[in-house]
């Protein structure tokens, strides 16, 4: 048999509340809830990649491990748009240079522009200008 490598599923985020943190998602990336499923609730797969939100008592304590980075034409317009949905920016990362949001759990995530932007040697950025 032909060894085949694995590939990313699905991408699951805790949450305290599932259905609250799906439908800001939900209307963030333009994917309709589309299932739920004892604590999961699920946003419709996009490009063979399905996105879920688990029920958990845990609350979230520290800066996420991995986060996403969503892109966009207009990252400041889109900024507005997150905080019209409940996210808020984290101040405590503009030294770096990029757009970090945090959702209505306080789950870090990136707005990045579409296009190319340049990187330092340390890793920053000025997209924001």
């Amino acid at each position: 048999m032909a060894h085949t490598s694995p590939r990313i599923n699905a991408l699951i985020v805790d949450a305290a509340d599932p259905e609250r943190l799906a439908a800001f998602w939900s209307e963030l990336l333009d994917r309709p809830v589309v299932g739920r499923t004892g604590p999961y609730v699920w946003l419709r797969r996009e490009k063979d990649l399905g996105l879920g939100f688990q029920r958990s008592a845990r609350p979230k304590s520290d800066k996420n491990r991995l986060h996403f980075d969503v892109s966009s034409p207009d990252p400041a317009a889109e900024q507005h748009r997150v905080e019209a949905l409940g996210g808020r920016r984290l101040e405590q990362y503009a030294d770096g240079g990029f757009l970090v949001m945090a959702d209505p759990e306080g789950n870090e995530f990136c707005i990045i522009p579409e296009g190319p932007f340049e990187l330092d040697d340390e890793g920053r950025t000025d997209y924001l200008g």
